[in-house]
């Protein structure tokens, strides 16, 4: 793609370019992440300045994108709760984004990799104890 990181959608020259940069497709991403059950957050040692996640304030720090000839390849780092299905929720998480960016950018999604970087054990705990 383009040296400076955006996508630039080449199908109608003649009406001027669309140019989405790599930070929206990381926040369509973000957020398609908040929405998925199970997923409690992301890993603290990220950074960014994360004020909420759940709360619906998320940046793009838990995502990495690299575009590439066959199309965007996103990196997720996430933190499931305790008792989930991590190959179910990884497996929502990749169609979830796939979907999303397809839809509101027009992306070509080529891989989306989900890293677990942690389980919260307190969503488990609240869970049993209820």
């Amino acid at each position: 793609m383009s040296n400076n990181d955006e996508l630039i959608d080449k199908e109608q020259p003649d009406k001027g370019m669309v140019i989405i940069s790599d930070d929206v497709i990381a926040t369509i991403a973000s957020l398609a992440i908040a929405e998925t059950e199970g997923v409690d957050g992301i890993p603290n040692n990220l950074g960014g300045g994360i004020v909420e996640f759940l709360g619906k304030k998320v940046p793009g720090k838990c995502v990495k994108v690299d575009m590439e000839e066959e199309g965007a390849v996103i990196d997720l780092f996430v933190v499931v709760n305790y008792g989930v299905n991590i190959q179910q929720i990884s497996k929502k998480l990749q169609e979830k984004v796939k979907t999303q960016l397809q839809t509101m950018a027009g992306v070509v999604v080529h891989k989306v990799n989900v890293h677990i970087q942690g389980v919260n054990m307190e969503q488990g705990k609240t869970t049993e104890n209820k």
